[in-house]
């Protein structure tokens, strides 16, 4: 795809409500079936094995190179700043296990699963089988509450709702100023992504090559506070934990959020068609190359929900074809800057908290919730 598509003009940082986009029954589906073949006749469905491959075979390199580095600059204060940069390859590895678990690699879904399980469990410390689990439920219902796990977090209210629980009075007043603490909050979002991964596999729910899992973890969690306790003292070690985990917990964080959080939020009983469900609750993040590389290709959300198989180099392709095509059939395309959709969302989760309406609602899906 060259590039003499327009770029996606359309900014909605107030959406407009998916129960007034819908459209006649199978009017939705036939809606979809004309954009996929758009997208099958642009080729960018193809795989970009270059691509790939080049940053599965960088991936272990740079990840040994940063270990010897670690090594080798001994018992010393200045690996905090070491610590940051394994902050970063971490994340950036991770975005892509994500691509594997999609099918975005490779043809065959045995090689993605194991690319996957490698990625994620051995080189990330995270559980393919937790993140498959919870991922394939947030793609199959974005922002639809009660169907969406996404929505369902541990200390932050995404709905009134969530906000009314009972809850002691020290965590009801984190609730109600949970914008304020929104990122340093995502300062242990790591800690929280390791113990949900080891969790789910010593659980008794069924997870597919558990052991696999068990051992890869094993070897990549324990390995890497073994060898950070041998080169380190004490102290310092701590802090190189805290440091790499909590920017870890940071850079993940700040890379999904901007995705769903402030868009629509579907109430139980509504009934969108598929192209209107994936586009309507999601949001872009603009920027160029460089915003797509800081997120992994997660800026083109709108995409990826449509397409989730689609490699990740093609999203950015693909963004004006769907965004014309959601303009010439009246369906609100999102997207803004990374600092207005942080804007966005902490203004949501604070409004949130302090159990108000949801500032993205209109009438009609306030109508809807109260039935």
């Amino acid at each position: 795809m060259n590039s003499t598509h327009p770029s996606p003009r359309i900014i909605a940082t107030k959406p407009r409500d998916p129960s007034s986009q819908q459209t006649p029954a199978g009017a939705g589906g036939n809606l979809f079936t004309g954009l996929a073949r758009e997208i099958q006749e642009a080729g960018l469905l193809r795989r970009r094995y270059t691509h790939y491959w080049v940053r599965l075979i960088a991936a272990p390199a740079l990840l040994t190179g940063a270990i010897t580095g670690f090594i080798l600059l001994g018992d010393t204060w200045w690996q905090l700043f070491v610590a940051a940069g394994f902050a970063v390859l971490f994340t950036q590895i991770a975005f892509l296990g994500h691509d594997a678990a999609h099918r975005q690699i490779f043809r065959s879904g045995r090689w993605n699963d194991w690319a996957s399980l490698i990625i994620a469990d051995l080189f990330v410390g995270l559980s393919y089988g937790w993140w498959q689990h919870k991922h394939t439920k947030h793609h199959a219902n974005p922002n639809k509450d009660g169907s969406d796990p996404d929505l369902d977090l541990p200390i932050i209210a995404v709905t009134p709702a969530q906000a009314a629980r009972e809850r002691p009075p020290i965590a009801r007043w984190l609730i109600a100023h949970q914008g304020a603490f929104f990122f340093p909050l995502l300062l242990l979002e790591g800690i929280a992504l390791h113990v949900s991964s080891i969790q789910r596999i010593t659980q008794r729910a069924p997870v597919k090559r558990r052991w696999v899992e068990i051992a890869f973890l094993g070897i990549r969690i324990g390995g890497f506070v073994t060898v950070v306790f041998l080169v380190l003292s004490p102290g310092i070690a701590f802090a190189f934990l805290g440091v790499q985990l909590g920017l870890f917990g940071v850079y993940m964080g700040a890379s999904f959020a901007p995705n769903h959080k402030g868009m629509p939020i579907v109430p139980p009983t509504a009934r969108v068609d598929f192209l209107r469900r994936q586009v309507l609750m999601s949001r872009n993040i603009r920027g160029g190359r460089a915003v797509d590389t800081l997120m992994g290709g997660l800026n083109y959300q709108i995409e990826h929900h449509l397409f989730p198989s689609m490699p990740r180099p093609n999203l950015r392709h693909a963004a004006p074809i769907i965004a014309k095509y959601c303009a010439e059939h009246g369906v609100t395309y999102t997207q803004t800057s990374l600092l207005a959709s942080y804007a966005i969302v902490i203004r949501y989760i604070n409004q949130a908290g302090l159990g108000a309406r949801d500032p993205f609602d209109c009438p009609i899906v306030a109508d809807r919730r109260s039935i």
